[in-house]
C-alpha cells in the first residue's frame, strides 16, 4: 500500500470524476464511475511503485522520503518492480475489459511517461523536470473524459491543462521547503538552482496561467462553474502574489501553506465542475 501513494493517488481520483460528468453532462452510469476509479488506482499504484524501484537510492538521502518502504530496505526492490509491473498490467486489463480500448492505453502511456520520461530522464537532468513530468498527473482527466465518450475532445484538453499550469506552482511550494532534501538528493528542482525570489516568480506567473485556463470551460459550463473558478482563481493568484511579496522583501515565509492552499483550489475548482454538470443549467456557449 506504501508503494502505491495514496495519498497521490486521492488527487487523481479528485480530477477524474468531474471529468467524466462533464463528459456526460451530466451523472455517467456509476458502474462506470466505478471502474474508471479502480483502474485508475491501478495504474497511478502502478506508476508510484515503478517509481519507488527507480528513486530508491533518492529516497533514502531524503527526510521527506526516507520512510519509504524501498528506502526503509522493507521489501526487496525486485518484488517492488513485480508488483509495480503487475499492476499496470492488471489495470490495461481491467479498463479495457470495462471501459475502452482508448482509456486502457492512456492509463498505460502514463506509467510509461511517467517512469521513462519523468523519473528516469526529465528528474535528475533538469530543473524543467516538473513541467514536463507532471503531464502524468494530467492524464486522469483525459481517461475519465474517453471512458465515457470513447474519444477526446477539446473540454478535456482544457482541464488537462488546467492541471499542467498547476502543478509547478504547487510543486515548486513544496520544493521550496525541502530545499535541502532534494539538493542532498542531487535532484535540480527549480528552488535548488534558482533564488527564492524567482522560483516566487514563476509560481505567480503560472497561478494566473492556469486561472485563466480554467476560465476557458466558460462555453461548456453555465454561471456556476465560471463563479466558482473566477472567485478561487482570484484567491488563489492572490495567495500567490502574497507568497512572492514576503519574499522579496526578504520575510520568513511559510511555502507550505500555499502548498496545502494549492490543493484546496484544485478541488473548488473541480468540484465546481462536478456540480455544475450534475445540475445541468443551460450552458453559457450557447448565448454566443
Amino acid at each position: 500500500m506504501a508503494l502505491t501513494k495514496p495519498r497521490v493517488i486521492e488527487l487523481l481520483l479528485i480530477t477524474t470524476i468531474p471529468a467524466m460528468l462533464l463528459a456526460a453532462r451530466g451523472l455517467p452510469p456509476l458502474w462506470l464511475i466505478a471502474c474508471t476509479l479502480t483502474g485508475g488506482t491501478l495504474a497511478a499504484g502502478s506508476a508510484n511503485a515503478l517509481n519507488c524501484y527507480v528513486d530508491a537510492d533518492i529516497d533514502s538521502v531524503m527526510k521527506r522520503t526516507g520512510a519509504r518502504p524501498l528506502a526503509q530496505n522493507a521489501i526487496p526492490p525486485r518484488n517492488a518492480l513485480i508488483f509495480g509491473v503487475v499492476l499496470g498490467v492488471v489495470s490495461f486489463g481491467f479498463l479495457w475489459l470495462t471501459t475502452n480500448l482508448i482509456s486502457a492505453v492512456f492509463a498505460v502511456a502514463t506509467i510509461l511517461f511517467y517512469i521513462f520520461v519523468y523519473t528516469l530522464v526529465l528528474k535528475r537532468r533538469t530543473s524543467q523536470n516538473i513541467i514536463w513530468g507532471g503531464m502524468a498527473g494530467c492524464m486522469p482527466v483525459i481517461i475519465g473524459w474517453s471512458s465515457v465518450t470513447g474519444t477526446v475532445a477539446w473540454p478535456a484538453l482544457v482541464m488537462f491543462g488546467v492541471i499542467f499550469f498547476w502543478t509547478p506552482p504547487h510543486t515548486w511550494a513544496l520544493a521550496m521547503k525541502f530545499k535541502e532534501d532534494y539538493a542532498r538528493a542531487g535532484v535540480p528542482m527549480l528552488p535548488v538552482v534558482a533564488t527564492a525570489q524567482q522560483v516566487t516568480r514563476q509560481i505567480v506567473i503560472y497561478s494566473w496561467i492556469t486561472v485563466v485556463c480554467t476560465l476557458l470551460l466558460a462555453p461548456v459550463t453555465s454561471w456556476i462553474y465560471v463563479t466558482v473558478a473566477a472567485v478561487s482563481g482570484v484567491w488563489f493568484a492572490v495567495f500567490a502574489h502574497r507568497l512572492h511579496g514576503v519574499v522579496r522583501r526578504g520575510g520568513s515565509t511559510n511555502t507550505m501553506k500555499f502548498f496545502h492552499m494549492s490543493n484546496l483550489y484544485l478541488m473548488f475548482v473541480f468540484c465546481g465542475l462536478a456540480v455544475d454538470a450534475v445540475i445541468g443549467l443551460p450552458v453559457l456557449g450557447r448565448s454566443f
